[in-house]
């Protein structure tokens, strides 16, 4: 069954484009993990600052062989880091991670 991660960042409000900006740099990063179904950085649309990462996933194996694998540790490193440099300053200032499972909705046709 489908399950669903979200992160939840919260950002100062001025650092938003920043963290879209280093998501974008590592677009793809998860895209070739077992069991990974799908991945959307949803931006706030009024004065909130939390901004969610949606990704989608086979079953909860699937999900924790991705965190537990080298990929997971490469793709949250910046392109900075990749090259040998020091670590950009975090952007968020909070994060939680919730789980959901699909528990009914439907589709457009």
């Amino acid at each position: 069954m489908t399950v669903i991660k979200i992160n939840a960042i919260t950002v100062a409000a001025e650092s938003g484009d920043e963290l879209a900006h280093r998501f974008a740099a590592r677009a793809g990063a998860v895209d070739d993990q077992d069991g990974f179904e799908g991945f959307e950085l949803l931006k706030p649309t009024d004065d909130r600052t939390t901004w969610l990462v949606v990704t989608r996933w086979r079953d909860e194996a699937a999900f924790q062989a991705w965190v537990n694998s080298p990929a997971f540790g490469h793709g949250h490193r910046s392109q900075a880091e990749r090259d040998g440099g020091p670590a950009p300053k975090p952007v968020g200032v909070n994060s939680e991670l919730w789980s959901y499972e699909i528990a009914g909705g439907s589709t457009a046709q």
